[in-house]
């Protein structure tokens, strides 16, 4: 079902770019990303805080906008407040009222809902993540660990005697851009109405062609229309504060890399399929990054360039023959692929984030060691994309006639192991079994990502 959505007025023709936190629309790709997660202790001084932020006149400070640059900046910095940091600021009752109840009730609240139940349960997750303390999310990309360590002094001394440090982690991406199962990561991001293209900035990561329709730009930024047309996703009130937001789920993702591989294993002899090709069936991708819908048979296609392995989609894969229906990318993006409710291309969701720990070690699988995936999901409905993806996509399988399977990189499976079934041709389907659970939620938080007007709207309170 559709989320609570009203339309505005006059709605904004443009996108003011200005106006957006860069975080919305642009992938900064850059190798250090640090979170910094703090809790309001003096309203008056962390609106200054807010202040500061918007007004760009300390260059460290200044929250990065999505408009192109003309060089790369050495960071970007931006911010998100929970519900309850709105409360600490004195935001008015009637104005928090204006917010979606998703969002007002928070991840905890809601985690039943995206399969956060079990190992999952916000009863086991970090502190204080499981407490209504986390106020703002500032996050911090940096070209170097120097840049930021830097950066990162500036923002404890201005937030001194505002508000407390409660966490603070950080992200890394490798030089050879693979995640911690192995895979590249960063190959497919929406393109949104009404954004230009970055420049190339030398991140080493190519500029991926895509065939997907551009997404209208109310999926990210509110005042816009969504993804449903003549709709729009609920916008706080007043349009200061709410237009040109946006909402975040932040996820912290730990990955069990030796039960992963150790699947694989398992698996191949099971099925009598190649490991890495079990690897490619489980994603929907090769390691390498190939999809399966281009390169079926091999992780190195010759005569493909890396910057086409977007260029697919599953129309003529209907079946699944190829890209399993049940495989990650395709659960998570099911492209122009008719699937219940209509909905294929209308719950997209932009992924910001780097892995976490060292990079797993084969030839020491058990090294006690947390690694895992810092992640920012950002939507303008946190009902219609985030939870709706991982509670009938990631976690359900009716929408593509799979059933109860779940998927099979980020579910959450029952205790009895998970299945995916894996069509071929020519012979009947194989059927992996018991597919544990690789991936475990240490925290979640739902925040809003507000404009620099709402910020500068925010400073302004009384």
């Amino acid at each position: 079902m559709l989320a609570a959505s009203t339309t505005p007025a006059a709605p904004a023709a443009e996108l003011n770019l200005a106006d957006i936190q860069g975080i919305i629309l642009r992938s900064y790709r850059m190798p250090c990303l640090r979170t910094l997660l703090l809790r309001v202790d003096d309203a008056v001084r962390s609106r200054d805080f807010l202040r500061i932020l918007a007004g760009g006149d300390q260059p460290l400070l200044r929250i990065q906008n999505a408009q192109a640059w003309d060089s790369k900046p050495p960071s970007c910095l931006n911010i998100g407040l929970t519900f309850e940091g709105l409360k600490a600021l004195g935001l008015p009752d009637a104005t928090l009222r204006t917010f979606p109840p998703e969002f007002v009730a928070g991840a905890v609240a809601r985690a039943a809902v995206v399969g956060d139940t079990g190992v999952n349960d916000p009863a086991n997750w970090i502190a204080p993540f499981n407490t209504t303390q986390p106020h703002i999310l500032v996050t911090l990309s940096a070209q170097s660990a120097e840049i930021r360590d830097s950066v990162t002094a500036e923002i404890r001394r201005a937030v001194s005697g505002a508000a407390t440090e409660l966490s603070c982690l950080d992200g890394v991406m490798p030089a050879d851009h693979k995640a911690h199962f192995g895979y590249v990561d960063g190959i497919s991001q929406p393109r949104v109405a009404g954004v230009p293209r970055q420049k190339p900035d030398g991140s080493g990561i190519p500029e991926f062609s895509d065939p997907m329709a551009l997404v209208p730009p109310g999926a990210f930024v509110l005042g816009h229309e969504s993804p449903h047309p003549g709709l729009f996703y609920q916008m706080p009130a007043p349009d200061a504060l709410g237009g040109n937001g946006s909402f975040a789920a932040l996820r912290i993702l730990k990955q069990d890399c030796a039960a992963f591989e150790r699947f694989l294993d398992d698996a191949s002899r099971q099925t009598g399929i190649d490991r890495e090709l079990v690897a490619a069936k489980l994603c929907g991708r090769w390691r390498s990054g190939a999809p399966l819908a281009l390169s079926p048979d091999t992780p190195n296609p010759t005569g493909l360039r890396v910057d086409h392995w977007n260029e697919f989609n599953y129309a003529d894969d209907p079946a699944g023959k190829r890209c399993p229906l049940g495989s990650h990318i395709r659960r998570n993006n099911p492209r122009s692929t008719a699937v219940a409710g209509d909905g294929g291309e209308r719950h997209r969701i932009m992924r910001r984030g780097l892995p976490y720990g060292p990079p797993h070690d084969p030839a020491n699988p058990d090294d006690g060691i947390e690694r895992g995936l810092l992640g920012l999901f950002i939507c303008g409905s946190l009902r219609d994309q985030f939870e709706f993806l991982m509670k009938e996509w990631v976690e359900g399988g009716d929408f593509a006639g799979l059933g109860t399977d779940k998927d099979p990189i980020l579910g959450n499976q029952p205790s009895t192991g998970g299945r995916m079934r894996i069509p071929n041709t020519g012979k009947p389907r194989t059927i992996i079994r018991g597919l544990p659970t690789f991936i475990t939620t240490r925290a979640g938080a739902y925040c809003f990502l507000p404009s620099l007007t709402a910020l500068r709207y925010l400073a302004g309170l009384v």
